[in-house]
């Protein structure tokens, strides 16, 4: 079922009896976290509440905390998406590795669905300017009890590259600082901060466009990690099969989805300082610390006739996050596989939280053959920030089962000669790393070991059953 805008997509949510409406009274200010993380834990419904207080406008959250709404908000599985990108891929397999880097911006070529540009919006039903801009009007989210205060946390944050004008779209947590001020939680990482420095150099105001709402597909796409260059709305026309609908802003030289339910626009001066933001109860299941980032300036504030807040919690796994994170790992194989051919699968377990822990299934080929898939997928975008890739090679094992992956790994490892170190760029949020940014990384080869790896023994046969009796049992039908 396709859908072009929040409003329909709750629609279809409460058709396929996956919404429950909340009419009480709950505050924005830690309750509906509590209500949204029983739900999520508990396998409850996505959560819409009617009544939130101190605001007019209503709040959705959990809307992807299930496979079931995942593939709903997709209008399709992601290995349905998966397989769509690795059709086009086959369309032409270059040789090399630079040919196939270079095959990369052909999924925007080849695309047929792009942004399409118009000039009226139903986000623009009513502005708020200069004296009328009021975030307090807005049900953001104090999260958890130590967080620095009222967090936006599942934004569609557009900028633009102050040399190409080419647009980038980041899901960034935004801290509420006044009536009319966020602070931008631009990590070093991310190609937003990237846009922001070129910014910086050359002193000029840089704009921003925080969009809350619109479709299911435009909302995902802003934490999808797509390779540099390739559109992010563009990418989720592709996976819509429909082109999302682009306005430009009132006060600022951006486009965003004209669907959307509420856009602040506003501008960050790089000549300011930073300012404090945080702490945060962030997806680790801890507090992220204070650290100093850029103040928004909102200049406007656009809303649809009767918007809805989107809204999601982070904190101690599973969350809503590792849904989203499940889909970009199957949608994101195809991209992996391309570069890294003996990489069969791989799995993010939710305890890893996504940059933590990272099973890897290969074909293994010659000797050291896993130390070479967990240097490579090191150099992979964002999945540098790995902190411990694990490489098997066993065709039985379901990569997807972390039981079988982790009891596999253990008997297969000497950690002597199996596991070995890295240093590099570390997830900011992570709180174990000496310093922010930059720490160290695990890889553990629990590969079968050969001759040629300096292993003299003979390796063993797994304990099974045999077909024949396994075969008698069912016939027998006595369990």
């Amino acid at each position: 079922m396709t859908h072009k805008n929040l409003q329909e997509f709750i629609q279809i949510l409460e058709t396929e009896n996956e919404l429950t409406r909340i009419r009480e009274e709950i505050s924005a200010e830690l309750e509906i976290t509590e209500l949204a993380d029983r739900a999520v834990k508990s396998g409850k419904k996505a959560l819409l509440f009617e009544n939130v207080k101190n605001s007019e406008i209503p709040v959705a959250i959990n809307l992807f905390a299930s496979d079931s709404r995942l593939n709903l908000a997709l209008g399709a599985t992601p290995d349905d998406i998966a397989n769509r990108i690795r059709e086009m891929m086959k369309m032409k397999s270059p040789d090399g590795i630079m040919g196939k880097l270079s095959l990369l911006p052909k999924l925007a070529e080849l695309s047929k669905f792009p942004p399409k540009k118009v000039k009226k919006a139903p986000v623009q039903h009513t502005i708020w300017r200069d004296d009328a801009i009021d975030l307090e009007k807005l049900p953001i989210l104090k999260c958890w009890p130590k967080d620095g205060g009222k967090f936006i946390t599942l934004p569609q944050v557009v900028t633009a590259d102050p040399k190409t004008g080419v647009q980038n779209v980041g899901m960034y947590r935004l801290q509420q600082k006044s009536e009319t001020e966020l602070i931008m939680h631009w990590q070093m990482h991310k190609h937003a901060k990237f846009q922001f420095d070129k910014a910086r150099k050359s002193g000029e105001k840089f704009p921003v466009a925080v969009v809350l709402g619109g479709d299911a597909v435009s909302i995902y796409s802003a934490s999808a990690p797509l390779p540099e260059g390739i559109d992010e709305y563009l990418f989720a026309g592709f996976v819509r099969k429909k082109p999302v609908k682009l306005v430009a802003g009132v006060s600022v030289p951006i486009f965003y989805p004209a669907e959307a339910d509420i856009v602040i626009e506003g501008w960050v001066d790089p000549a300011e300082d930073f300012v404090t933001e945080g702490p945060f109860g962030d997806h680790t299941g801890f507090y992220t610390q204070e650290e100093k980032y850029p103040v928004l300036h909102i200049s406007a504030i656009c809303l649809r006739k009767n918007p809805i807040y989107p809204a999601t919690i982070v904190g101690k796994p599973p969350m809503e996050d590792f849904w989203l994170g499940k889909a970009t790992e199957r949608i994101f194989l195809p991209l992996l596989q391309m570069i890294l051919p003996e990489v069969v699968d791989y799995h993010m377990p939710s305890e890893g939280v996504f940059h933590n822990l990272i099973f890897v299934k290969i074909q293994k080929k010659y000797p050291g053959h896993a130390r070479k898939v967990v240097s490579g997928m090191l150099g992979m975008g964002l999945m540098m920030l790995a902190k411990t890739i694990v490489v098997f090679d066993d065709e039985d094992l379901d990569i997807q089962n972390s039981h079988d992956a982790w009891w596999l790994a253990l008997n297969n490892i000497d950690p002597k000669r199996d596991v070995f170190f890295f240093d590099g760029p570390a997830d900011v949020l992570d709180h174990a790393s000496p310093v922010i940014g930059y720490g160290s990384k695990m890889g553990i080869d629990a590969t079968e070991k050969w001759k040629g790896e300096g292993f003299s023994r003979d390796w063993p046969e797994k304990a099974e059953m045999s077909e024949e009796v396994k075969k008698r049992i069912d016939d027998l039908n006595i369990l």
